[in-house]
C-alpha cells in the first residue's frame, strides 16, 4: 500500500561498508570474526517517499498502483548502523535524494541497462 518504511542505502555506501568489513576481518581476533553488522542509513522512507524522491530526481511523474498490504509484509524496517560506525568507522554519505539521482544519472547514460543494444551484421 505504499506504507511499508525500508532502509535504502546507496550501492556505493554498501560496497564501502563491505570493505571496511573485509579490512576488520583481516586484522580480528577469531571471536570477532563472528560479528554480524548491520550497514544502513538507520533511516526508514515508506516507499511512496521513495517514489516522491525519484520523481524529484528524474523530474518526471513515476506511475504506480496503491495495493493493499500483502499478509506477513512487515511495517517498518531499517538498520541500526552504530555498531558498523563504532568497529568498522563507517557511516552511509549519501542521502536519499543523491541515491535517486545517481540512479536517473546511470538510467539516462544506460538506456538498455547492462546489455547493449543489438547491432546488424
Amino acid at each position: 500500500d505504499g506504507t511499508g518504511v525500508r532502509d535504502y542505502i546507496h550501492v556505493v555506501d554498501l560496497a564501502k561498508g563491505h570493505f571496511k568489513a573485509l579490512d576488520a576481518l583481516g586484522r580480528s581476533t577469531p571471536q570477532a570474526e563472528c560479528l554480524t553488522v548491520n550497514l544502513g542509513t538507520g533511516t526508514g522512507y515508506s516507499v511512496l517517499e521513495m517514489v516522491r524522491a525519484f520523481e524529484q530526481a528524474s523530474g518526471k511523474r513515476v506511475t504506480y498502483n496503491v495495493a493493499p498490504r500483502r499478509p506477513g509484509d512487515v511495517t517498518t524496517c531499517y538498520a541500526d548502523p552504530s555498531k558498523a560506525a563504532a568497529l568498522l568507522g563507517w557511516r552511509t554519505e549519501r542521502s536519499l535524494a543523491d541515491m535517486c539521482a545517481d540512479t536517473w544519472r546511470w538510467q539516462n547514460l544506460n538506456p538498455h541497462g547492462y546489455n547493449p543494444p543489438c547491432q546488424a551484421p
